[in-house]
């Protein structure tokens, strides 16, 4: 017999063949769907599909969900930080975080990560496996139905390089973008990758319109090859590139994420080389101040750098923010609880 399928990842076709192979009628599908959109835990929770369907479904069918294992509430601004077990026993982290336009959830896309950028905690414990379309959903579901409160945006910045995961990432984006389950705008979530370009330009042809945000964190190949691995594999100029057919394709403003390194990328003769190089693009810099991994030896670069680096990029017509710090008195940058679990001898693979 063969495996029973996840239902939280699967589509209302996928569905669809599902019910027509157990000799169901179609419109179930849309059914079955819309309950497990809710973040329901049980078949039997589907109230409207005869006790005989569900029994029939279950032998077929199962919804994999995710375990709160801690939640972390910030007292300085109320971010919460959820860790959450798989149905494996490994451990993934997403954050909730409030703004004044609403709720916005950073998930996670991998147990781990492969990439090595030697500033972020994500990668620090290495990589054990991709997480399923299901298991990225239920976060969103999971949290939902914890707060209750309606999420607006969803950033896939969490654990993990989201386009080295990219089917399973794909189909959680067509999942939560559709009309009969969360219904979350493609223009409400955002994408981040460290600069995987075959993947970029891959995705510029789905026509799912997200928002892409690149991890570039350099001016110059240099220095980035010294904190991002993945550059010897793309440069910069091969990025930027792929960025510039993205917003072509999608017409949808890239984001650049630098985090500011004291004494490494936060110079003014940084900042201008940066500027150079992507003045004109449809794109907007986000600075964030690096938080602090206990083995990196990196520093967070003063006020004073972070305002003197914004003027300059906005001096050459680059919108540029800085990242405002979220849960910092609850570990909420991604990464950090699991790997202090990890560390600590509490998560054992």
């Amino acid at each position: 017999m063969d495996a029973k399928a996840d239902l939280l990842s699967m589509t209302i076709e996928e569905l669809e063949n599902l019910m027509a192979e157990m000799g169901e009628q179609k419109f179930r599908a849309k059914q079955i769907f819309q309950w497990t959109n809710k973040g329901i835990k049980d078949i039997d929770a589907m109230t409207n599909l005869s006790k005989d369907l569900r029994e029939k479904l279950k032998e077929r069918a199962y919804i994999n969900r995710l375990e709160v294992i801690k939640k972390f509430v910030s007292k300085i601004d109320g971010t919460i930080k959820y860790l959450f077990k798989l149905n494996d026993g490994n451990i993934i982290e997403s954050v909730l975080m409030q703004y004044l336009h609403g709720y916005s959830a950073c998930i996670s896309s991998q147990v781990g990560c492969k990439m090595g950028c030697k500033f972020c905690a994500s990668t620090g414990v290495g990589f054990v496996r991709n997480l399923t379309p299901g298991e990225m959903l239920d976060q969103i579901l999971t949290i939902q139905n914890d707060t209750k409160n309606r999420i607006g945006n969803v950033v896939i910045m969490g654990i993990g390089e989201p386009l080295d995961n990219y089917e399973n990432v794909v189909k959680f984006l067509r999942l939560v973008n559709h009309k009969d389950g969360i219904n979350l705008g493609a223009r409400h979530i955002s994408v981040s990758t460290c600069g995987l370009v075959p993947e970029i330009l891959r995705l510029a042809e789905e026509k799912i319109p997200v928002t892409l945000s690149i991890s570039l964190h350099a001016p110059n190949d240099e220095i980035r090859e010294k904190i991002m691995p993945i550059n010897k594999r793309y440069s910069i100029d091969k990025i930027i590139e792929a960025c510039k057919i993205y917003t072509e394709t999608t017409n949808r403003r890239i984001t650049f994420e630098y985090a500011m390194i004291d004494g490494l990328n936060d110079s003014k003769e940084n900042a201008l080389e940066l500027a150079k190089r992507i003045r004109g693009m449809l794109c907007h810099v986000n600075l964030i101040p690096v938080n602090t991994v206990s083995d990196t030896g990196f520093k967070r670069s003063s006020r004073e750098k972070i305002t003197a680096f914004k003027e300059i990029l906005e001096r050459f017509g680059v919108e540029t923010t800085v990242r405002r710090e979220l849960g910092s008195d609850i570990n909420a940058a991604c990464g950090q609880l699991r790997r202090n679990l990890v560390e600590n001898g509490q998560l054992v693979y």
